[in-house]
């Protein structure tokens, strides 16, 4: 890897030698020539990226705050999130207001998942020349975090793209390693008079971590005095090869076809399909009474998952009425082991699968007119599940820098599969359910204006399905699953604003949260806030650009969910409250031609504000370290 990066940047000063090319155009190699052997320069914005819900931006190249906020594992802006102290592990979720649902049950183990791609998460290209991006992070010891991705068209119709993003960080503390791997190869077609269209990708996905179960000994940490300020002197709960990873597979296509070429009112057909294959596993050398007695003095976990998706519907456009669509639904998975429990009779306790069938119906309605977009959707099962959604969005565009939009949403959501069935070599972790589908109301306004950028959120969450410790031993962490059966009212409101002065600037967002329940359930904290003040200008006749400043991340105190990586899922606990620690990152960024170059002294204030820094209860932040970065475009 370490050549991998010389390489890079050996590259990257090759480019930065090469003549200068306008930030707004790309100049294509001879290839791209008229006739007359005259160059053409493609504008940026025909370099675009499209979601599969077939909205467009395109590749941009600046510098700015917004850019370094999403320089990370994730790659986009990780506010509301709270990273553990090795790149590659967990995040624990500040923000509930980032919760996604899906009315049909998924996998769960949704610790494990923030870097696992789905199917939403997956763009689509149309470039006028081939594209391609290289972004690199030093890591925390011993390893690196590369990004590489190319886009190209064969054809003014024809994309290819390919893409890699691989990790391997030791990081500071004994057994914590992590090392991750998402593949993907994405195409995307459509004939000239736009009949057919068709979205393709294939993902093979890796999330591998050592796990210590959290330090053993806190107040060692928050000492800190010699030998413990160094991190591995730090005593941890699983020492040995303690492992989980998340691995998965997945092939999927959308695609539509409009039955008259020459009316752009006709009947258009559309089919979705994708599969996937999915496991979760943990293994440990050596039981530990951590988690309570075991059947073997080894422990091996492994739970299965596969899933086919169909969807097939019809749509209708009209531009006086709006657009009309029609679909059904076919969902199957199967969820298993390959063994089975059995009670002191020799009977079936635990069985070794869950699988089953959903078909369902739904309708959506699509009304746009001048500044005004409204669509409302209505799903539900037909098989004897009970599943429904209901979502409705209404947007009003002011004009391009002032948008707002209203959406409601109502579900009736399935469980997650590992809510109802696990099996573990640990006798407790062992569990066949059958809880009640879980019911949820969302309302949410959001605002982008040129003056401020503001959401309001509203969720009633009725059976909400949660993991909680229920062991009285300290030192035992007896984890199961629960319902709820009251109800949860969750209200948040986030803004954020930039202010400019001259060449400084000052970035702001806030988020404040309040829950309404009877028992201490939904845990988050009362507010959140980043705050960044920069400087930026442009040196030696504006051939770079330079920026530098200050980032501060803060939440307050309040009683964090806890990491259980047997489960790969979060816990509530009420023993132990965190939060009300500053995070001070000082940042020197720089850009020179397509080329942004970051260099972080993050944490820089962990020596002298205490340390009181955590990630979870058990698991401390990370201390004060220096990373480089590189995000690098270059165009053919």
């Amino acid at each position: 890897m370490k050549y991998l990066f010389a390489a890079v940047i050996l590259l990257c000063s090759i480019s930065m030698s090469g003549q200068e090319i306008k930030s707004d155009s790309i100049k294509p190699k001879k290839s791209l020539r008229d006739s007359e052997n005259k160059t053409h320069f493609a504008p940026i914005n025909q370099y675009k990226i499209i979601s599969l819900d077939k909205d467009t931006t395109y590749v941009d190249t600046s510098l700015t705050v917004k850019k370094d906020y999403e320089l990370n594992y994730l790659r986009k802006d990780i506010f509301g999130l709270m990273p553990f102290a090795n790149e590659g592990q967990t995040y624990n979720t500040l923000d509930y207001g980032l919760t996604t649902y899906n009315a049909y049950p998924e996998f769960g183990f949704k610790a494990k998942s923030f870097n696992y791609m789905r199917a939403e998460d997956i763009k689509y290209y149309s470039m006028p020349t081939p594209m391609t991006e290289l972004y690199y992070k030093s890591v925390m010891e011993q390893g690196q975090n590369l990004d590489a991705f190319i886009a190209l068209n064969t054809s003014k119709n024809l994309n290819f793209a390919i893409g890699y993003k691989g990790l391997r960080s030791l990081g500071k503390y004994v057994n914590q390693l992590s090392s991750t791997g998402n593949f993907r190869f994405i195409t995307s077609y459509h004939t000239t008079d736009n009949r057919y269209n068709l979205k393709f990708h294939v993902a093979i996905q890796d999330i591998l971590n050592n796990e210590n179960g959290g330090v053993k000994n806190l107040e060692e940490f928050e000492n800190s005095i010699p030998p413990y300020d160094d991190r591995a002197r730090l005593d941890v709960y699983f020492s040995d090869d303690t492992k989980s990873s998340l691995e998965g597979k997945r092939l999927f296509f959308d695609h539509s076809f409009r039955l008259n070429k020459n009316n752009p009112n006709s009947l258009v057909f559309l089919h979705r399909f994708s599969y996937e294959y999915k496991f979760f596993d943990y293994s440990q050398p050596t039981a530990n009474t951590r988690f309570g007695d075991a059947y073997s003095t080894r422990i091996s976990n492994k739970t299965r998952f596969n899933s086919v998706y169909n969807k097939v519907g019809v749509a209708y456009s009209n531009q006086s009425y709006g657009d009309f669509e029609f679909y059904l639904e076919d969902y199957r998975y199967n969820y298993f082991y390959k063994s089975t429990v059995l009670d002191d009779g020799g009977t079936v306790a635990i069985p070794n699968r869950l699988n089953d069938k959903i078909d369902s119906y739904g309708a959506q309605y699509t009304y746009y007119k001048d500044k005004w977009k409204g669509t409302l959707l209505l799903s539900n099962s037909i098989t004897d599940q009970s599943l429904a959604k209901i979502e409705g969005t209404v947007r009003y565009n002011w004009d391009e820098r002032n948008v707002f939009s209203l959406r409601f949403q109502t579900m009736n959501k399935l469980p997650d599969l590992n809510y109802n069935l696990y099996q573990s070599g640990y006798i407790f972790y062992n569990w066949s359910n059958n809880f009640k589908n879980e019911k949820i109301k969302n309302v949410e306004l959001d605002a982008k204006t040129k003056w401020l950028d503001a959401s309001i959120r509203y969720s009633i969450l009725n059976d909400h399905l949660y993991y909680a410790n229920t062991s009285t031993d300290v030192n035992q962490v007896l984890v199961s699953p629960q319902q709820y059966e009251n109800t949860i009212n969750y209200f948040s409101v986030k803004v954020g604003r930039e202010f400019k002065f001259g060449k400084f600037g000052l970035d702001n967002t806030l988020l404040y949260q309040k829950v309404e329940q009877t028992d201490k359930i939904l845990n988050v904290p009362e507010f959140v806030t980043r705050n960044t003040i920069y400087y930026g200008d442009h040196y030696f006749s504006k051939a770079l650009f330079l920026q530098m400043g200050v980032t501060l991340n803060y939440f307050s105190k309040y009683y964090a969910n806890t990491y259980n990586p047997l489960l790969g899922e979060f816990y509530i606990q009420q023993e132990k409250e965190i939060g009300n620690f500053p995070m001070l990152d000082f940042f020197i960024n720089a850009k020179i031609k397509r080329t942004r170059i970051y260099l972080k002294a993050e944490h820089f204030n962990s020596s002298f504000t205490g340390y009181n820094y955590y990630s979870d209860p058990n698991n401390p932040y990370h201390d004060f370290m220096v990373r480089f970065g590189l995000v690098w475009n270059f165009f053919s």
